[in-house]
């Protein structure tokens, strides 16, 4: 009988998630016009409120580890749900995404984005996607803060493999910026699709600074490699079986 139970209290849960992030996003805009430091406050603020009522209602706890960036740094993180982005934005003082281009079109979103200087990426132009990326973050840099961007493109499932595309690599090799890579385990309680919340802590990890420097080559094959590594152990600490390879 848990499964019902917990399916439904992960659909209040998803309710409650969603007008809350209208209340706040709200009440925060006329703030937010005036000085864009409302717009992190009210941002920090939701994603508080999700993590506590996700402990509350659904028996998720959440965690963070790991030195949390602070500087001018880009954040590159394993995606496997909302729950890892809203995690890293609640632990990041001045955060902001390399995004897709659609959602600049969501209300309410897609303000908030414009004022804490995220950067919207069209993935279906390829190499003409990253190098107007590159352009709009050098453009972006007078905007301070920490950059999050998705090695894979798009959320993963939890024990699936998707290869890691270069623009983090372009972006770490041009802008020469330091890159904090993040692992996460989200993916085993928060699936991708879908309204179940599962019980259980899920984790996001801030792993050692990459400094500019590397090679793109090197940097791909080593982003990659302490991502999933470290990925993969917090996924078995929290109980998931790894497929074999």
């Amino acid at each position: 009988m848990l499964y019902p139970i917990q399916w439904v209290l992960s659909l209040i849960f998803i309710i409650q998630m969603y007008v809350a992030m209208a209340v706040f996003g709200l009440i925060y805009t006329p703030l937010a016009i005036i000085n864009r430091k409302y717009a992190f406050d009210a941002i920090h603020i939701w994603c508080k409120w999700v993590r506590v009522s996700a402990h509350i209602i659904c028996g998720l706890k959440s965690e963070i580890r790991g030195e949390v960036p602070e500087g001018e740094v880009i954040v590159a993180s394993k995606h496997q749900s909302f729950f890892d982005i809203i995690l890293i934005v609640s632990a990041l003082p001045r955060p902001k995404f390399i995004m897709k281009k659609s959602l600049e079109k969501m209300p309410i979103v897609s303000f908030y984005a414009e004022r804490v200087g995220c950067i919207g990426v069209d993935r279906g132009k390829g190499g003409q996607a990253i190098k107007k990326m590159v352009a709009d973050v050098k453009a972006g840099n007078k905007r301070p803060g920490q950059l999050i961007i998705f090695p894979q493109g798009t959320r993963v499932a939890a024990g699936a493999k998707r290869e890691y595309k270069v623009g983090t690599g372009v972006l770490y090799t041009q802008v020469k910026q330091p890159v904090v890579p993040a692992a996460t385990n989200v993916g085993v309680f928060w699936k991708r699709q879908g309204i179940y919340r599962g019980r259980g802590t899920a984790v996001v990890e801030f792993l050692p600074i990459i400094e500019p420097g590397l090679s793109l080559k090197d940097f791909m094959v080593h982003i990659e490699d302490v991502v999933e590594t470290a990925s993969n152990d917090l996924m078995s600490e929290a109980g998931f079986k790894l497929p074999a390879e």
